[in-house]
């Protein structure tokens, strides 16, 4: 048990639809909205919304150390790896990664594809994902050895 008042409180807290802050990968047109981000939850988990083009590339078998890694299917097919082979999923699946766990993802299908990403607790994932937008945006080439530490420094390690 965490909450040990007798009685309830106020402390909900709004966020309306056009006040997230998201970004847009310039190169593959991927929309990411930071619906709460874990400085909008107080670290407890962050949640994302990812919406790819059609024949988009994802995330590479990795894993994080400090944070498990959940994702919703919200509309068209979305493939992930589980750590052994690559699933189909569609609108209505679930994935959930324990910290460590082998994952990936990517939108190959012929469609537009969403999901929501729930990282717990709320890592910094936005400046991850804004990081890397920048990179591929602007034809950064990075060496092996400096997207090593680039994914280091944000929880992610290749698993492959």
């Amino acid at each position: 048990m965490t909450y040990l008042r007798d009685a309830g409180e106020v402390s909900a807290e709004f966020h309306a639809r056009d006040d997230v802050d998201s970004l847009t990968f310039g190169t593959s047109g991927t929309h990411v909205r930071f619906v709460a981000p874990g400085a909008a939850t107080r670290g407890q988990f962050g949640l994302f919304e990812w919406n790819m083009q059609p024949r988009t590339g994802g995330a590479d078998a990795h894993f994080h150390r400090t944070f498990s890694e959940s994702f919703f299917v919200t509309s068209g097919t979305v493939e992930f790896y589980n750590g052994r082979r690559w699933l189909l999923a569609r609108s209505g699946d679930f994935l959930y990664v324990t910290t460590g766990g082998v994952h990936g993802f990517r939108a190959l299908c012929q469609k537009p594809s969403s999901m929501l990403i729930l990282f717990a607790p709320g890592a910094p994932r936005e400046k991850y994902f804004r990081e890397l937008a920048d990179i591929r945006d602007n034809g950064r080439t990075l060496t092996d050895d400096e997207w090593t530490e680039f994914f280091a420094q944000h929880d992610q390690y290749r698993a492959e």
